[in-house]
């Protein structure tokens, strides 16, 4: 994966190396990789394990669960992913202004194996105190782990720069592909919190990885890159300790009227993931510091932004509503082969594994023709992909209502396309985003970025516990409507957009 020159460079300076690239990226890859392994592997069970014992559960399905409707399964599920990526911008400002990235990390690994932890011991009170250290854990260290990958090369000019990055990708992706089929069968197929605890086994050797190998990372890493004054420190802890104080004293007092249910919990996170990427978009637009062509830019940026959100509301279903359709109407044996429902969680990856090389190719050829679709035009080609594999999938939801178990290449379908989907947006809007960053907020729009997977997830949440069925065919083809709406939008409109970006293509 290293180029030939990569390779030249790294031998003549006799310096051992990972694919031509430094050591430390080895630390880095492994690290993620095991952490990717117990996210994706614990994010497979986790609608299954809160369904498990209801009527909601598949037939013949293994007991033990928390037995929540599908509604409520959905709802935990999608407020557990949104919090993952909200988390990240505080993650970041930790490793910027406390700890430093290396410090920020290996905390990061350690709340998350303790996460998984407490999902493997019984009882729905350490369900949720599992759940939020990992969302917590994850957030820290998805925000610090790819500084360090930067750390590692000389500035944004290095030629293995770029090399390095990708391979790194690769080991995110193998992660997720291993996970399910391995956490996900023992979990679903054995015991549910002994795949819980193989997902903490996983974070403490991706702990162990990156504490043995820490020698072979720069020295930046443990640089505070601009530490807290000390009236600084006291004011975070005088205003965190005040809004602690204020949510348990509500909170008590719920619990001690006797009104408590998982609403008032799950309810204020879900507004609380709406509204904190509206205001934070808000604040940077409206940012009097700001030239006239930065705020044109960020103008540019909020159709990004809430195109990115729908996409993501559709996509991140694919954990609980596809998850779900794929454990109770649909066929679980492939040429006489039977295997669980959580090995569909392995598909995403793989298609990106396979098909990331050939969007690549596919970019670089067109450009050569100077027929390369711009950014905005492949921001309405993914929104009309996510939407087109809802479109699809309501067909096996028709087939499905008698009762009827359909082919698992319905499901293989719909994350394929939902895959080609994402790799012609996600990818381009990480890019947009370092581009039409203001300065002043250079190094906060990429978490600014991840709020609209925030934003999405939390839109899934309030609509579950609303009452709105995701689970039926009619709301599927009305999100799949939307998000081809958002798509055509988008493109008709792309010469707005484009006047708006300034000098950025």
């Amino acid at each position: 994966m290293a180029s030939s020159l990569t390779k030249d460079l790294a031998e003549s300076s006799g310096e051992k190396t990972f694919f031509g690239h430094p050591r430390g990226l080895a630390t880095l890859f492994m690290t993620e990789m095991w952490e990717r392994f117990s996210y994706y592997g614990m994010r497979a069970l986790l609608v299954l394990y809160l369904v498990s014992g209801g009527v909601d559960a598949a037939k013949g399905s293994q007991g033990g669960g928390l037995a929540m409707s599908m509604a409520t399964a959905t709802a935990i599920y999608s407020v557990y992913v949104a919090m993952v990526y909200l988390m990240a911008m505080p993650g970041g400002w930790f490793g910027d202004r406390v700890w430093g990235a290396r410090k920020t990390v290996t905390i990061a690994a350690t709340v998350i194996m303790a996460g998984h932890l407490a999902l493997a011991l019984p009882g729905q009170a350490m369900f949720f105190v599992g759940l939020a250290l990992v969302a917590v854990g994850s957030g820290l260290l998805k925000a610090n782990i790819s500084t360090m990958v930067g750390h590692l090369y000389d500035g944004p000019e290095d030629s293995r720069r770029d090399g390095g990055f990708t391979l790194f990708y690769v080991g995110i992706n193998l992660g997720a592909f291993v996970a399910p089929l391995v956490i996900g069968t023992v979990g679903e197929t054995v015991n549910w919190h002994l795949g819980f605890a193989l997902a903490a086994a996983g974070m403490a050797l991706g702990l162990a990885q990156f504490l043995f190998g820490t020698r072979h990372l720069s020295a930046k890493s443990s640089i505070v890159p601009n530490p807290l004054s000390a009236a600084e420190r006291t004011g975070v802890i005088t205003k965190v300790l005040g809004i602690t104080a204020v949510v348990a004293v509500f909170y008590g007092g719920v619990v001690a009227l006797g009104m408590f249910t998982l609403n008032w919990a799950l309810v204020p996170i879900a507004l609380a993931g709406l509204i904190i990427p509206i205001a934070v978009l808000a604040r940077i637009r409206r940012d009097k510091d700001l030239s006239g062509p930065e705020q044109s830019k960020m103008t540019a940026y909020i159709w990004f932004f809430v195109a990115a959100a729908v996409f993501w509301m559709i996509y991140d279903q694919g954990g609980s509503t596809l998850s779900l359709f794929a454990d109770d109407k649909t066929s679980d044996t492939v040429l006489g082969l039977g295997f669980p429902a959580t090995w569909y969680q392995s598909l995403n990856p793989l298609f990106v594994m396979a098909l990331a090389p050939v969007f690549a190719w596919l970019w670089l050829w067109l450009a050569r023709k100077n027929q390369e679709p711009n950014t905005i035009v492949k921001f309405a080609m993914g929104l009309v992909l996510v939407g087109g594999s809802f479109f699809v999938f309501v067909v096996p939801m028709n087939m499905a209502g008698d009762g009827t178990l359909v082919s698992p290449m319905w499901l293989v379908s719909i994350y394929m396309i939902q895959t080609i989907g994402e790799l012609c947006l996600s990818p381009v809007g990480l890019s947009v985003t370092t581009k039409m960053a203001p300065q002043k907020y250079a190094s906060q729009m990429m978490g600014v970025w991840f709020l609209a997977v925030t934003a999405g997830d939390c839109t899934t949440t309030l609509l579950a516990l609303a009452g709105v069925d995701l689970n039926g065919s009619a709301v599927i083809a009305l999100e799949a409507t939307a998000a081809l709406v958002a798509g055509i939008a988008v493109y008709v409109y792309r010469g707005k957009v484009k006047a708006l970006m300034g000098e950025v293509h």
